[in-house]
């Protein structure tokens, strides 16, 4: 929640007006003392405590990769029932972060890009690079991971020896084999080379599964542990990298669709 509050703030000062950082679910949960005496709100409250005051009109400008099915089902569902109690109401949603239709935009590319480049080592031998995602059981999450690693590899060229997609984890039946490989997976395949792996996550902020002692860092120790040989490199996550502001104003700036 920090996190996002932080991306807000600096969202806010880009467009020169308020960005209110909301999440959908949980974040309420987390006791106010651990977020500097400020309560966290969720999409619930914030918009019924704003409809309260008389506003009606608003933006969502989601923090997402792709279409999670918080934006396609969940999200819609909310609004649908807010709109029960007030008919007036409007909520538009901007596109997420990778909008795949739109091919020429390489802009969250180029964020990995970044930060894969400020782990090369001069004169060492290129390395490979995974990017890695959550796991999603929708397979258009799957496939703009997919369609931006895609773009990095042209990015990154022959400066690295080769960039692969791989989850975090996956559910396991056999309808979500999209997912694979697994990154522990990927790993393992990397340690036939031996070296440098590169591992760029897909993840905005640090949490349970991504930044220092996540569930991602614990993958890559333990290939490590498996391949002494081995050495995984993991980059910044994508909501340190001040492009991903320039990527958010231009959705704010946007009409985006109703819900």
């Amino acid at each position: 929640m920090l996190s996002l509050r932080a991306i807000a703030a600096r969202l806010s000062a880009a467009l020169g007006q308020e960005v209110a950082p909301v999440s959908l679910l949980h974040s309420h949960k987390i006791p106010a003392e651990r977020l500097d005496g400020r309560p966290a709100e969720i999409f619930d409250q914030a918009l019924a405590r704003r409809i309260a005051a008389g506003a009606m009109d608003f933006l969502v400008v989601p923090l997402f990769f792709g279409p999670s099915g918080a934006l396609t089902d969940y999200l819609p569902q909310r609004v649908a029932r807010l709109r029960a109690l007030h008919p007036d109401l409007r909520v538009r949603l901007a596109p997420p972060l990778a909008d795949v239709p739109a091919a020429a935009d390489t802009r969250l590319a180029a964020i990995l890009a970044d930060h894969v480049r400020a782990k090369l080592t001069p004169a060492a031998p290129a390395p490979a690079v995974i990017v890695v995602d959550h796991g999603s059981p929708v397979r258009e999450v799957t496939a703009v991971r997919d369609h931006v690693t895609a773009q990095l590899r042209e990015l990154l060229g022959a400066t690295v020896r080769a960039v692969s997609a791989a989850s975090m984890e996956r559910r396991p039946e056999p309808e979500y084999a999209f997912n694979e490989p697994l990154l522990a997976t990927a790993l393992d395949r990397a340690a036939t080379e031996a070296g440098r792996v590169i591992v760029a996550p897909l993840f905005l902020s640090p949490g349970r599964h991504a930044g220092p002692g996540g569930d991602i860092a614990q993958i890559c120790a333990a290939a490590q542990a498996r391949h002494p040989g081995l050495q995984p490199i993991l980059t910044e996550l994508v909501g340190t990298h001040a492009g991903l502001i320039a990527i958010l104003a231009e959705r704010a700036q946007g009409e985006g669709r109703d819900l």
